[in-house]
């Protein structure tokens, strides 16, 4: 075997990590101009600026926006739900929802409470647009919800919760809770309408919660 024949797979591993990278660069960038944008305000230009990639690259990896933003609530998605799961998947307290709570308070006011939630957002923008995009965004919220809705499932099982507590309803109105929040936190530019809104789901819940003697909390 001749010395290229060695040397042409690793060649070409070389050459696929390099298209890796730059397809990442390219959703990284688009990530965070349609985050502050829109989607709709932001161009395919701007990501190729922005991400320092010539046409011919943007679109080897992307063959229009279109391809790019179904890719991008893929990207997103993921994103968020891997955060989500550091603060969820172990929910087995009423603390713990609290502290799930301060978190995203305290990451939403860094903005001052400008852009919403970046799936809430996008949401916003692609239901009506796009068939495919909104099947995926909804997929991710179902997602989202049931790492709350198992947390609660968790507490009603160890008797945290009261059993006549619903784990699916509850995590549907904490949900749209920090859904609702995060958009009037955008409107107002100001994190404080969010944190009601999110206060006022968790005083909801906490209504079921048991004392260790078993009866209702007062």
């Amino acid at each position: 075997m001749s010395d290229e024949q060695v040397a042409a797979p690793s060649k070409q591993r070389r050459i696929s990590q390099r298209g890796i990278a730059t397809r990442e660069r390219i959703l990284e960038a688009a990530n965070r101009l349609m985050f502050v944008r829109g989607v709709n305000a932001t161009t395919l230009d701007d990501v190729r600026e922005a991400s320092q990639t010539s046409k011919s690259q943007l679109y080897h990896h992307f063959a229009d926006k279109q391809d790019l933003v179904r890719a991008l609530v893929k990207y997103r998605g993921a994103l968020v739900l891997q955060r989500e799961r550091g603060g969820l998947e172990r929910l087995r307290s009423f603390s713990g929802l609290v502290r799930w709570r301060n978190a995203l308070v305290q990451a939403n006011s860094l903005n001052n409470g400008k852009y919403g939630c970046g799936l809430g957002s996008m949401a916003v923008e692609l239901s009506d647009q796009d068939e495919q995009a909104r099947s995926m965004l909804s997929e991710t919220f179902a997602a989202w919800g049931k790492l709350i809705s198992d947390g609660l499932h968790r507490m009603r099982d160890s008797g945290a919760l009261r059993q006549d507590a619903d784990p699916e309803k509850l995590a549907t109105g904490l949900m749209a809770a920090l859904q609702g929040g995060y958009l009037l936190a955008n409107a107002a530019h100001n994190v404080a309408p969010m944190e009601v809104a999110l206060d006022m789901a968790l005083e909801h819940i906490k209504s079921f919660l048991l004392e260790p003697s078993g009866e209702p909390t007062r």
